[in-house]
């Protein structure tokens, strides 16, 4: 699995004009892909891994915090480009996106894991033509793979 976090100060996913994901910062902006070998157990690695990792602005003493630390809320969405791959021609190609229906009970499943975690979670809609808004805090952008 790979995802692509952003420190946020806000974040809001639209489908169709209707807001159907959104959250107050600080927080992460969680763009997630799946490629075909991820499995159930890969999914709660990177929840656990988003819930834990200090991306968050430091405490009074200089320490980064994470979602964890702060109750920071996350917005996850669904993102199958960022296995796109345009190494070669001028158009990418998508073979190592898994298809939806292995994708979307993965993506499903990092969010339920978050949210066993105690995260508060808003998410995308999977499949849809989303719009994603956010204010990147920094600029401050990782990818995370597991």
């Amino acid at each position: 699995m790979r995802a692509v976090v952003q420190r946020v100060t806000e974040a809001r996913v639209t489908v169709a004009g209707e807001t159907v994901g959104a959250i107050e910062g600080p927080g992460l902006c969680v763009l997630v892909g799946v490629t075909h070998d991820d499995n159930p157990a890969k999914a709660a690695q990177l929840a656990r891994k988003l819930w834990t990792l200090r991306l968050l602005p430091a405490d009074e003493n200089g320490v980064e915090q994470s979602c964890s630390d702060l109750a920071a809320p996350l917005l996850v969405i669904s993102q199958f480009t960022l296995y796109g791959d345009a190494r070669k021609g001028r158009r990418p190609t998508w073979n190592a996106a898994a298809p939806g229906p292995v994708a979307e009970p993965l993506v499903d499943e990092v969010v339920a894991q978050l949210r066993a975690l105690g995260a508060k979670v808003e998410t995308g809609r999977f499949g849809a033509d989303m719009q994603v808004a956010l204010v990147n805090d920094g600029p401050f952008t990782v990818l995370v793979e597991v």
